[in-house]
């Protein structure tokens, strides 16, 4: 009779304690999302406003001019054997002075992870990674980036 007393107020006790476990989360709860919802919103009004991206931030391919406007890619090919991806495309020609030069160069961004290796691989710093991120269209074809695309895509100097 004495243990079956002491049996239900030990689950009793064990009752009370996991009661107030239970509440205490709630509270704890109930604070962080009352501190939540009286701080000041973190809302970016986004087309007048843009977001600041990080300085590592790897966007949208652009190719360096040199002072005729042309690229400075001398189609070394590097980019296209350490692409993870294989998205470029790169059919180099032979000009009379003995040079190479990129007569096709193509970026699908498809299949493109932006993992920047094309830029470290590049001997010349031709290929860059710019801060771009608004890049949308309806058609896959227009995602491709050609040479020109790959030109005009170089940001404004400030």
């Amino acid at each position: 009779m004495v243990i079956s007393l002491l049996t239900g107020i030990w689950w009793f006790i064990k009752g009370i304690g996991l009661l107030l476990a239970s509440v205490f989360a709630l509270l704890k709860g109930l604070r962080l999302t009352f501190t939540k919802f009286f701080s000041r919103p973190v809302t970016i009004q986004y087309p007048e406003k843009k977001r600041a991206v990080a300085p590592r931030w790897r966007g949208i391919h652009y190719f360096k001019s040199d002072e005729k406007g042309d690229t400075c890619c001398v189609a070394c090919g590097l980019c296209v054997v350490i692409c993870p991806s294989q998205c470029i495309r790169l059919v180099a020609v032979e000009l009379d002075g003995g040079e190479r030069y990129p007569e096709i160069y193509e970026i699908n961004t498809v299949r493109c992870i932006y993992c920047g290796m094309c830029a470290e691989a590049c001997p010349v710093n031709a290929i860059k990674l710019g801060r771009n991120y608004e890049f949308v269209d309806y058609q896959r074809a227009n995602l491709v980036l050609d040479k020109g695309r790959l030109l005009a895509n170089a940001p404004k100097e400030v």
